[in-house]
């Protein structure tokens, strides 16, 4: 009887020991002076310094259906940065500088090529967000995923000092809200864009979409990374800052809510930032309502920063969109959107 090893089951562990061997400069580029140890524990170890009443903010998530694009593209280079992004901007809502960031990524067959570029976007992402790549894990399924697939999901780690939390309560009826400008889809909606992008417009992805871009590009444009925007704006003007909103899957109507109080509602003004042409798009190709828009698409703000009207005049390199008011609910005028 033939006897049979891992390799012959699919799983190459020679390979896994390649795709490690490519990844471990990315991940040392992303190190700070916390971390401890290096890659290939058990474990990631980071000691936390300097801080007198610490919150650790923690956050997960994955990059959903963008990814059955990057696959009929065989495009990986942007999906880690949407791995990182994903995680860090949730976690910052609530004023948490990210530390360190893991990785979980599952492949049907190890390609020790294509996980190094998946992993080269995640570790970049990691240094323009300030954070470090403690971990991780690769695992070979096979027969799970078909060739070539795989999943990503992330997870991270902030801090923030008690005092300096982000929550609801200072939010009030006149504090205004500003628009942080999206760098395009980032990574929610992609089972109505692939919907409407190829299954009804029969489109490839190659495309032409503008001077520099194919479609297929455009759509896998990675997320926005936002705690180097965010967090010198939250540590100079303090309790100024009422709250933040990370635009991601629910939109407008479904995010904004979140950071508000009992009772409150917001006003938007759509007519004050120019919708980017790829929302105008999808709304013309799919004949998607506006609501429908509005509640699944970021439409150009990725995040909004709640902040007291005092304050409001500071922040002109960003849109200011709307305000918020007594009562509940999310009311929307203007905008390149209308039905």
């Amino acid at each position: 009887m033939e006897q049979l090893t891992y390799k012959d089951s699919g799983v190459d562990i020679d390979a896994g020991n390649e795709s490690v061997r490519l990844i471990k400069n990315f991940v040392r580029s992303t190190y700070r002076e916390e971390v401890l140890g290096d890659i290939g524990g058990f474990g990631g170890l980071f000691a936390l310094k300097n801080y007198d009443e610490p919150i650790l903010v923690s956050g997960t998530d994955g990059v959903g259906t963008k990814l059955k694009i990057a696959f009929k593209l065989n495009k990986h280079d942007t999906i880690g940065q949407d791995a990182v992004a994903m995680c860090v901007n949730d976690i910052l809502v609530q004023g948490a500088e990210p530390l360190f960031f893991l990785d979980y990524l599952a492949v049907g067959k190890l390609n020790p090529a294509q996980v190094a570029e998946i992993v080269k976007g995640v570790a970049n992402a990691c240094k323009e967000s300030g954070c470090a790549l403690i971990g991780g894990e690769t695992a070979e399924m096979s027969g799970f995923y078909p060739a070539g697939e795989y999943d990503i999901a992330g997870f991270a780690v902030g801090v923030v000092e008690k005092k300096s939390l982000i929550t609801s309560a200072r939010v009030k009826a006149g504090d205004i809200l500003i628009g942080l400008p999206s760098s395009g889809l980032h990574s929610n909606g992609f089972s109505l864009v692939r919907k409407i992008v190829f299954e009804r417009m029969k489109f490839t992805g190659d495309e032409k979409f503008s001077d520099d871009k194919t479609l297929g590009e455009e759509l896998l444009t990675p997320t926005r990374l936002y705690p180097r925007i965010c967090l010198p704006i939250i540590k100079k003007f303090g309790e100024k800052i009422h709250g933040l909103i990370h635009i991601t899957g629910g939109g407008f109507y479904d995010n904004i809510p979140r950071a508000l109080p009992k009772n409150f509602g917001v006003e938007i003004d759509a007519d004050s930032w120019n919708v980017p042409k790829i929302f105008k798009l999808l709304k013309e190709w799919g004949n998607v309502s506006r609501r429908e828009m509005f509640r699944t698409f970021n439409c150009g703000i990725g995040m909004i920063l709640i902040v007291d009207a005092e304050i409001a005049d500071e922040f002109k390199e960003f849109y200011r969109i709307g305000r918020v008011v007594e009562g509940g609910g999310v009311k929307i005028s203007g905008g390149d959107l209308s039905d």
